[in-house]
């Protein structure tokens, strides 16, 4: 079978703007959760958010600088990522890279801007290429163009599960040879009132305005919902014997990974877990791991009453006496939940925990009976971890689990 291994990775955050400030600040258990600066809020009742700060669009041939926000932040971690790998894109290998760009809505804040001008009057907003601009396409689409991948292309969008899905389907495409290299993630910058208003009518938002650094609280006894975020990630994958054919660096391996549904609410989590304890079940074994070989769990963990639960139980259905042994995170408590960008930016986080040796933190974090895990809670833990299992699990059931592994 053939391997695949993460040779570079990209992250643009409300808590760093690149891989490496993201890390630091993680563990560090900063919080990237403040007072919505995107628009004015007014007396809205959901008014936090985590937003990315002090961000530069980069420079495109295409004039993405002026795009919007998700496609920067899509062409800034590809970027990111590329350069991480030390890989360059030319004639020599355009048509084995591919491009899987993921997202829940990129084009939702567009086309709130354009309804608004509309109802002002003012036809002139909209531009030609505005259309492009409200379809989803346009992340992995504008990527490819940019950096010139002629390979398989596509956006997918599978709630708060599709990032991570991107990266699954890569791997899959690698290991059936239709490409040498992947660029892989997720992307979301959709902090707008009709966003944020939604979200609250469906109950999922923390009420904790007052104290947005401590909102979000994964787990916690105290729990009492998501607090939005935008941001994005990327990942290179790579062949085994393309990364070592030009003596790439190895961050981590893909081991496996497994996607399920649930069928059972469009909002709601399925209370047995069966679909997440399937997904969990089904990663390891693709991954020929038994229940023993993981250490670390980067859990979906958006600090919803009934998200946490649910999650906690497929958990011990799938690692059964093990789960009490795994090392679990919600790294969700300082970033916030990205939706459709969060699946793959904790994998960047847990390729970092690969790496370094080190969990961070699930902040804000007091524990609660009914959750019987070993969490990381507040502080950053020590763990010499060999593998770790990383889910998005996304509204309307849709369940991805990635397993990955140290670089041998």
């Amino acid at each position: 079978m053939t391997r695949v291994f993460i040779t570079g990775m990209g992250a643009v955050t409300p808590i760093g703007n690149d891989v490496m400030h993201y890390w630091q600040n993680l563990v560090a258990g900063k919080s990237g959760a403040a007072r919505v600066t995107a628009f004015d809020p007014g007396d809205m009742p959901y008014s936090i958010a985590c937003e990315v700060k002090d961000y530069v669009p980069p420079p495109s041939k295409q004039g993405i600088e002026r795009w919007p926000r998700a496609t920067q932040f899509a062409l800034t971690v590809a970027q990111q990522a590329l350069a991480d790998a030390g890989l360059t894109i030319d004639e020599s290998n355009c048509e084995r890279v591919g491009v899987f760009m993921a997202t829940g809505g990129a084009g939702l804040p567009m086309v709130e801007h354009y309804v608004m001008a509309l109802v002002r009057g003012e036809q002139e907003a909209l531009e030609p290429l505005s259309m492009m601009h409200m379809l989803t396409h346009e992340v992995s689409a504008a990527v490819a163009i940019e950096l010139g991948a002629q390979g398989p292309q596509m956006t997918h969008t599978l709630a708060c599960a599709s990032g991570h899905y991107s990266v699954l389907e890569a791997y899959h495409f690698l290991q059936r040879g239709e490409a040498d290299i992947f660029i892989a993630g997720g992307v979301e910058s959709s902090i707008t009132p009709i966003t944020l208003a939604a979200f609250g009518r469906m109950g999922a938002m923390s009420s904790r305005t007052d104290e947005p650094e401590r909102a979000c609280r994964p787990f916690s006894i105290d729990r009492d919902g998501l607090v939005a975020a935008e941001g994005a990630a990327a990942v290179i994958l790579e062949t085994e014997e393309h990364a070592r054919r030009r003596g790439a660096k190895l961050y981590a391996e893909v081991l496996g990974g497994k996607l399920t549904g649930d069928a059972y609410h469009i909002t709601a989590p399925d209370p047995q877990s069966d679909g997440a304890a399937r997904a969990i079940v089904g990663a390891l074994q693709q991954a020929r791991l038994a229940p023993e070989g993981v250490d670390v769990v980067y859990a979906h963990g958006t600090g919803t009453p009934l998200n946490d639960v649910a999650e906690a139980l497929a958990l011990r259905r799938a690692f059964g006496g093990w789960a009490d042994r795994l090392y679990v995170t919600s790294i969700k408590s300082m970033i916030g939940h990205s939706f459709g960008a969060a699946g793959a930016q904790s994998l960047v986080a847990a390729v970092c925990t690969l790496c370094d040796g080190i969990v961070p933190p699930t902040i804000n974090y007091t524990p609660d009976p009914a959750i019987d895990l070993r969490v990381v809670g507040n502080q950053a833990e020590r763990v010499d971890a060999r593998a770790a299992i990383v889910n998005a699990f996304g509204f309307g059931g849709h369940n991805v689990v990635l397993v990955v592994g140290r670089a041998q």
